[in-house]
């Protein structure tokens, strides 16, 4: 029987790790991870478990060595099994990929592909690694398309129904936890880029994004304990934390990518490049037949924080590689007055506007992107930005109250 969200939250927020004050001392007023956190705890949450993480290149040390190699050189830690994600547990597979089964070189480690696999068969990986209980600690980067929250949420699932204990380390949004933006995904349209009414832009970590799942989503709770971060505000872009920053995914190599990501990956769903082998994903668009009238259009729009700049490229890989094509760069001037998913809407608006050849993939991934039909057949029937973005606003106030209960940081 599923908790009231009421007796959840009180029982989460219970098992919630507060950072003792050993942990706070040692940061000298520097921002902690989770990880930071645990390790300075003496791995106390961890003690006489057998443990299995969830992670990828991302979880790493403020030195940068990697908290596999940290946890397994570490005898009050009983490291068995790492469990990799989309792009795999190195870091080595392109999108959609993931490294499959194998033993980690550097540690002799059992490492377990959870790409795709959600359920009981997720729940039977788990059972046969022989841990106790799974940590998860993957840097993301605040958009409900990018898979590694959906891996969270699945693994959550599996953990419950092979009656494993599940703890999640904390880390930053790269592009600050101020509020949520954009549409609100449809149950009918969940996919892996989207399992539960999220909205595109959630302004949530992942410590809170599991006590929303726990409380909101997850068929029964699982045993979770959080370990949160010391020291982040909600405000903070990534630059703030101090941590160096280790691309999540072969196309998101800075944090500049991630504060575009939220609104310009919908460029998937189209004929037009999002920008993919380029030296800049995401921030560059375009596509055969397109010249200076899209970023003139664009920037006739009084989108706030952004300008757009007319841009020419050839892509080595994915749509249009190895041809010159015309379109966008995208020139974030003011961080805290952007609003990623509105200039996506724009974008998408004018490329419509301008340049004859504009249409969606063949599948509709827009729908799958954005959550519903609606933005695709808003534009289609030739609305204009501020109407499309109207069009979602009283689902995401539903959110965004849901969202309030669940949040850790100021």
């Amino acid at each position: 029987m599923r908790l009231s969200r009421r007796a959840l939250l009180a029982a989460t927020t219970a098992a919630v790790t507060i950072p003792t004050a050993t942990a706070a001392h040692s940061a000298e007023g520097r921002r902690q991870t989770g990880f930071e956190n645990l390790a300075a705890n003496a791995y106390a949450q961890l003690s006489g478990d057998r443990v299995g993480i969830v992670t990828n290149p991302t979880g790493v040390t403020r030195d940068v060595r990697h908290i596999v190699d940290v946890m397994h050189a570490d005898d009050r830690v009983n490291l068995i099994a790492v469990f990799g994600p989309e792009h795999g547990f190195r870091g080595t597979a392109q999108a959609g990929g993931s490294e499959g089964r194998y033993d980690d070189p550097a540690t002799g480690l059992p490492v377990y592909d959870t790409y795709l696999k959600s359920g009981q068969p997720l729940a039977d990986i788990f059972t046969a690694s022989g841990v106790d209980t799974i940590v998860f600690d993957i840097q993301d980067v605040g958009a409900r398309f990018y898979t590694y929250i959906w891996t969270l949420y699945d693994c959550m699932e599996a953990a419950r129904l092979a009656g494993k204990r599940f703890v999640v380390l904390d880390r930053p949004n790269p592009v600050t936890g101020r509020s949520a933006q954009g549409p609100v995904l449809h149950k009918e349209f969940a996919t892996f880029v989207g399992r539960e009414p999220v909205s595109q832009a959630h302004g949530m970590t992942v410590a809170e994004l599991a006590l929303l799942f726990n409380g909101e989503f997850l068929t029964a709770p699982v045993p979770l304990e959080t370990v949160r971060m010391t020291g982040w505000r909600r405000s903070d872009f990534y630059d703030a934390s101090g941590l160096p920053w280790v691309p999540p995914s072969p196309n998101m190599p800075t944090p500049d990518t991630a504060l575009v990501y939220s609104g310009t990956c919908l460029f998937e769903g189209t004929n037009l490049s999002e920008g993919r082998g380029t030296t800049r994903p995401f921030e560059l668009l375009g596509a055969e037949g397109i010249d200076g009238r899209w970023a003139a259009s664009a920037n006739d729009l009084g989108l706030t924080g952004v300008h757009f700049r007319e841009a020419y490229f050839a892509p080595t890989f994915s749509k249009f590689q190895g041809r010159t094509i015309g379109g966008v760069q995208i020139h974030v001037h003011d961080r805290a007055a952007y609003d990623p998913v509105r200039t996506g809407i724009g974008l998408l608006v004018t490329a419509k506007k301008v340049w004859s050849g504009f249409g969606w993939r063949p599948d509709n991934w827009i729908d799958k992107l954005t959550g519903s039909t609606r933005v695709r057949t808003m534009i289609d029937a030739g609305a204009g930005t501020d109407d499309v973005v109207a069009g979602w606003q009283r689902e995401l106030a539903a959110f965004r109250r849901m969202r309030r209960e669940y949040l850790l940081y100021k």
